[in-house]
């Protein structure tokens, strides 16, 4: 007799490991199902998906390496300390990340067992319906449950005639990889991954040049944080082309060769590696779909209600294979909603305080509307907007770059929207997510006491400035 749960999830990163979590915290019988390539040294898949496998915390844990790196070599200068000249072991910050990944790894499967989820190792695909729920086959053993929730995340986009390899040709995966700083790094696409690894490869000493296609720079960002990044980025000397049309791309033995075109005509230009970084696409092509009914629209996506159900019913979806930003936090909220709608309860995500974070140097980051949405809608607000350089604690610890963007309903005061580029911007953000979930005003948050002196004082100074009073600037 086949193996019976209350709910199966296919898919053991951000949104599956967590939806599995919470419906086995809600009293329901739940298994969750993985088969991802990363496995563990006992050849074992690894929960957390490709966020915490080959994404969102291994590129984290380089960028502070590279971050202190350059610190050592140029801050520590200025503030009196001399080191000489810093030296990086690559294979040993290449080892640090790996560590961080496997006991976080190790940990989601502790969590397994302390919530009592059961884990499955294997694909997992529909089989077909039967009356007590769905079929599902796992490696090589079908499964039943009441319940499906699809979590199975999204791999890179991969463009056609540039072949990855992940040794000079990379995705996200070779990345985090490489094992010597190149002496000339390409990335095609500037997106979050691509500034991202742009920034760690350029701290760490190489030629970074990005080619972008698109003819602005963070498209979906404000374009004031938009222009002030590409400023701040240029300066530190990264060569970022806009509307470019990449063209031939050749891989030779030792280096890859890029012909591309701009404004200014022909190029071609030689790189020891290249970083493609051009989007993702959702990991639905090997559900079986087709056998059940599960609706799926051309671009892969699975079609999802307000409440992730797909149009199945017991079948829901969430994460990258659904509708809205691929995040790993988002993804997060839309597993814990499914779980608590399973169980009677009013899951939700509200998709307009999700926040978006780039952590480059500065970090960026940024909840709501931006300014040209609300020109487009010709909405009525008001924008405060104050620079870190006015604040103490950014000045004492060498990060004056910056500033904090409000903007506000001109009749009701409501925030609509916060951008912020700057030092800790990814933690600044949350004051205004809390704010803005609660439907608050910019009055709120100037009425505040914060702490003197930190960060969090240029919120309170871009409150107070969409009133026109701020105190420091």
């Amino acid at each position: 007799m086949a193996k019976q749960f209350d709910v199966l999830v296919i898919g053991g990163g951000p949104g599956g490991y967590v939806a599995a979590i919470r419906a086995a915290q809600l009293g329901f019988n739940t298994a969750c199902a993985e088969s991802n390539p990363y496995a563990d040294p006992k050849g074992e898949p690894r929960l957390g998906g490709t966020c915490l496998n080959v994404g969102c915390i291994p590129s984290k844990a380089l960028l502070h390496t590279s971050h202190l790196f350059e610190e050592a070599g140029h801050a520590f200068e200025e503030q009196g300390i001399s080191v000489g000249t810093p030296k990086i072991d690559v294979a040993k910050m290449i080892g640090r990340k790996s560590k961080i990944v496997e006991q976080l790894t190790s940990g989601i499967k502790g969590l397994f067992k302390k919530n009592k989820v059961t884990f499955l190792a294997g694909h997992g695909s529909f089989v077909g319906k039967t009356d007590g729920g769905w079929q599902v086959k796992v490696g090589e053993e079908v499964v039943e449950a009441k319940n499906v929730i699809v979590a199975t995340g999204s791999t890179a986009r991969h463009l056609p005639g540039i072949p990855v390899d992940n040794k000079l040709v990379c995705d996200n995966i070779g990345a985090l990889d490489i094992d010597s700083v190149p002496k000339r790094l390409g990335l095609i696409g500037s997106g979050v991954i691509g500034l991202e690894m742009g920034s760690v490869w350029k701290r760490l000493g190489a030629e970074v040049t990005i080619l972008e296609a698109m003819d602005s720079f963070l498209g979906a960002a404000d374009q004031d944080l938009a222009k002030e990044a590409l400023k701040l980025f240029t300066k530190q000397g990264l060569d970022i082309k806009l509307s470019v049309k990449v063209g031939k791309v050749t891989v030779g033995k030792k280096s890859v060769t890029v012909e591309y075109e701009t404004k200014d005509g022909a190029q071609k230009v030689e790189f020891d590696r290249l970083i493609v970084s051009v989007g993702r696409v959702p990991n639905t092509a090997g559900l079986n779909a087709e056998a059940v009914g599960l609706k799926i629209d051309e671009r892969g996506f699975i079609d999802v209600d307000g409440h992730n159900q797909t149009n199945l019913p017991g079948v829901w979806a969430v994460g990258d294979v659904v509708r809205g930003p691929m995040l790993a936090h988002k993804a997060m909220e839309e597993g814990v909603a499914v779980a608590e709608t399973l169980a009677g309860q009013k899951g939700h995500t509200n998709f307009d305080t999700i926040p978006w974070v780039i952590y480059t140097s500065p970090e960026i980051a940024w909840v709501g509307k931006t300014e040209q949405q609300l020109k487009a809608e010709g909405a009525a607000y008001k924008v405060g907007k104050i620079p870190f350089m006015a604040n103490g604690r950014a000045l004492g610890a060498g990060t004056p770059a910056g500033f904090v963007k409000m903007i506000a309903d001109a009749n009701t005061d409501r925030i609509l929207g916060v951008h912020i580029i700057g030092s800790n911007a990814s933690e600044l953000i949350g004051e205004a997510v809390v704010t803005m979930e609660f439907a608050g005003a910019s009055e709120d948050l100037a009425r505040i006491c914060h702490a003197h002196p930190t960060l969090s004082e240029v919120v309170h100074e871009a409150a107070l400035a969409v009133d026109k009073r701020p105190l420091h600037f």
